[in-house]
């Protein structure tokens, strides 16, 4: 005689299904978050701001670009918002004079190399150009991975206090 579920297999089954569905639920968050947005505006040349325009001793967002210019010398940089660590948005703090992540803490000096923090290396770039009209090009279609920690090419000391 088939007597059905009992209680110690119905318990048993249950348990594994709920296990399963928190599993589905992690994986589609979790490919949510990682996976590129389409659009995003990292697709090739951008055209930003004129090349007189990107100042010595601060940084300039350029939203389209997903990038901040600065100026290093004579060459102006092109740096990636994405900090290197877990891809959360890098700010410029005016304060500092240096590039905060919020996440957790991660700084880099104007010219993107790490300075302190769990970030694995500098500020990720894009290469730049400037073309016929002055305009700054960055070319979005492929990422220079940021320099290893240690590596300063600009001494700057930190100007004041941290904005995070």
């Amino acid at each position: 005689m088939n007597r059905g579920v009992d209680r110690r297999e119905f318990l048993s089954r249950g348990w594994k299904a709920g296990v399963v569905m928190i599993g589905c639920a992690g994986a589609w968050t979790s490919w949510d978050l990682l996976r590129p947005l389409p659009g995003s505006g990292l697709s090739g040349v951008i055209k930003t701001v004129a090349g007189d325009e990107v100042p010595a001793d601060t940084a300039v967002y350029v939203r389209t670009a997903h990038t901040y210019l600065t100026r290093i010398g004579d060459e102006v940089v092109a740096l990636w918002q994405k900090c290197p660590h877990l891809g959360c948005r890098v700010s410029w703090c005016d304060n500092s004079g240096e590039f905060e992540c919020a996440c957790h803490g991660s700084k880099f000096n104007r010219a993107g190399e790490h300075r302190s923090g769990p970030a694995p290396r500098g500020m990720d770039r894009f290469a730049v150009t400037v073309n016929a009209d002055g305009i700054v090009e960055v070319d979005t279609g492929a990422v220079i991975q940021g320099p290893p920690p240690g590596s300063e090419t600009i001494d700057e000391p930190p100007r004041g206090e941290s904005c995070s």
